[in-house]
């Protein structure tokens, strides 16, 4: 029997780790320091380059292995939303989301560095937002928890309860969608179930 392939997270997202790790995976993270700063105004176009970016940084540095990459941007009402600035910021946005609903876009890009195979693509989903409250989202930026997460909001913590729901794959929320991750490995010509450990 063939050994288990590495696999390798080249992103610091503890919920893209735990993702992988729910899913039957035993990813290696290496951090790629990329300069995320790209002038790149169509945001679908940017977060695929970021992915890319991130996975092309790891690649040259780990060997054999198989390398995920992944970037998140939210855009609501035509504006772009990485992590916020400050508390001020979060707050700013949580009480503009009120009642609406934007898209979370996530960049994938998957590299064999035995083969030198590679394929990216952007995942995408709605979010729809409840009616919270200003002491509730006062509460939620107060826990520090949005500053550190695109669009500071997140599927898989405080800010759950103030998503009425989503259209698309909730994992891609989180930061990764696992059914794009499957199909994109697929095009490089690695079964996702030979990557579970």
């Amino acid at each position: 029997m063939e050994a288990v392939r590495r696999l390798v997270l080249a992103s610091a997202s503890p919920a893209r780790l735990r993702l992988l790790q729910q899913a039957g995976f035993h990813p290696e993270v290496v951090v790629s320091g990329i300069d995320e700063e790209l002038d790149i105004p169509d945001v679908h176009e940017l977060v695929r380059t970021l992915a890319e970016h991130k996975t092309d940084a790891v690649a040259s540095s780990v060997g054999d292995a198989i390398v995920v990459g992944c970037d998140s941007l939210f855009e609501f009402d035509g504006q772009r939303r990485g992590k916020p600035s400050s508390p001020d910021e979060a707050l700013a946005w949580a009480k503009a989301s009120r009642g609406h609903e934007g898209v979370l876009y996530t960049g994938h890009s998957v590299v064999d560095t035995r083969t030198g195979r590679r394929a990216a693509g952007v995942a995408t989903t709605v979010v729809r937002f409840g009616e919270a409250t200003d002491d509730e989202l006062a509460a939620y930026v107060a826990s520090g928890e949005p500053l550190a997460v695109a669009g500071g909001f997140t599927l898989d913590g405080r800010s759950s309860p103030f998503v009425d729901g989503v259209d698309g794959d909730p994992g891609n929320v989180i930061g990764l969608s696992l059914p794009l991750l499957r199909s994109l490995l697929a095009q490089i010509d690695v079964r996702i179930t030979d990557l579970w450990c």
